[in-house]
């Protein structure tokens, strides 16, 4: 009470600063709505809380213009900050709820999405005292969800999270980090089948998880661009070989400790490489016909000009049957994938056996450091 006390006093302290420099007078509080949000949207998510509770004129202004807001600096009491804070912010589309302590209950997610049904973003990561009754409140309340991250947060069941994705069909990331209950098989089905636009999916240490929702999620989420998939430590190479088939836009995987892994499932990954080059240059031939302005070297561009498309991040540290042909394979066929100093995109810690594995950057530049010592003879 005494921090808002010392706002509201900043507050004050600056108006009167710009009433004598304006050479005019007035009350602060009769501020233009547009100016008022101005200021604050230079101001910490504190100061406009404490603005809302200024005037009536405030609290409206805070209300219609405030879209997004950040409570994770809370250290006591969020629950009861939560409960009288949903009647005010009625328009937020994005909301963190992260805690270090869990502080959240189930009332107080009821009562935000009972009032804030515009909601598009929500992180409700950590929340250890929440249960499935939140979710359930989430599913009815925030049809436009499209983010949502519940990681660290182990006793939401996996029937809630089936109903919430029957509601919530516009997801396109979900971070389930460690929902060892949450995160089965019969979920990830139900994701596939209700959330087909999901990008973005974590399922670190969900160690339930097996290659009959990974495949299934493979086939539903073709447009899938980051699966985070370490410590699932029951999948093989038959879910990797489902993800390089079907889900061509592909980014990062994540396969820490996804020890089952072996050399089928990389070859399968430098492969598809091939695949996803043929439908993008089919793609692009489509469009240089279609388009009456297009020259003809548009319709001859190569297979394997565009690296833009492919993986960037690969994690296969702890998969200790891979050997290096076959991880090589894949950085051959990903040129973003890197093992030089500063871009470490492809991680291979705890695989001895693959210190050979080089990108191209790596190569180039042994190649560099070896003319210039032959260029040399006398540089010993």
């Amino acid at each position: 009470m005494v921090e808002g006390v010392v706002i509201a006093q900043d507050l004050d302290m600056c108006f009167q600063k710009l009433v004598m420099v304006g050479g005019g007078g007035g009350n602060w509080k009769d501020l233009p709505m547009e100016l008022l949000l101005r200021i604050l949207s230079l101001a910490d998510d504190r100061t406009v809380i404490v603005a809302s509770g200024v005037c009536t004129g405030w609290r409206d202004a805070v209300s219609l213009g405030l879209v997004s807001l950040n409570i994770s600096w809370c250290k006591n009491n969020m629950n009861n900050l939560l409960l009288s804070l949903a009647p005010k912010f009625t328009k937020l589309q994005t909301l963190s709820l992260r805690q270090n302590t869990p502080q959240l209950e189930d009332n107080s997610i009821e009562a935000i999405v009972s009032w804030c049904h515009e909601l598009a973003d929500l992180d409700l990561s950590k929340s250890l005292k929440l249960t499935d009754s939140s979710l359930y409140a989430v599913a009815h309340g925030c049809p436009l969800l499209t983010k949502l991250n519940i990681s660290g947060c182990p006793t939401f069941g996996d029937a809630a999270l089936v109903y919430l994705t029957s509601f919530c069909k516009n997801l396109k990331s979900l971070n389930l980090c460690g929902c060892v209950k949450a995160a089965s098989d019969r979920a990830l089905q139900a994701i596939a089948y209700n959330c087909s636009q999901m990008q973005y999916l974590n399922l670190g240490w969900c160690d339930s998880v097996t290659d009959a929702g990974v495949t299934s999620l493979a086939f539903g989420c073709p447009d899938l661009r980051s699966l985070d998939l370490c410590g699932c430590v029951l999948i093989t190479d038959e879910s990797v070989i489902a993800l390089a088939s079907k889900c061509i836009h592909l980014r990062s995987l994540g396969l820490y400790y996804c020890q089952n892994i072996t050399d089928k499932a990389m070859y399968s990954l430098a492969n598809s490489r091939s695949k996803s080059s043929i439908v993008k240059h089919d793609n692009d031939l489509w469009e240089s016909v279609k388009s009456s302005s297009s020259t003809s070297s548009n319709s001859g561009r190569s297979r394997y000009e565009n690296d833009e498309e492919g993986l960037e991040k690969l994690n296969i540290s702890q998969c200790t049957a891979l050997t290096p042909p076959a991880v090589q394979a894949v950085c051959d066929s990903f040129p973003s994938l890197h093992t030089c100093a500063g871009r470490h995109s492809l991680i291979i810690s705890g695989c001895l056996n693959l210190t050979s594995v080089h990108c191209l950057c790596a190569l180039q530049a042994r190649r560099v450091a070896g003319s210039n010592l032959s260029s040399h003879p006398h540089a010993h």
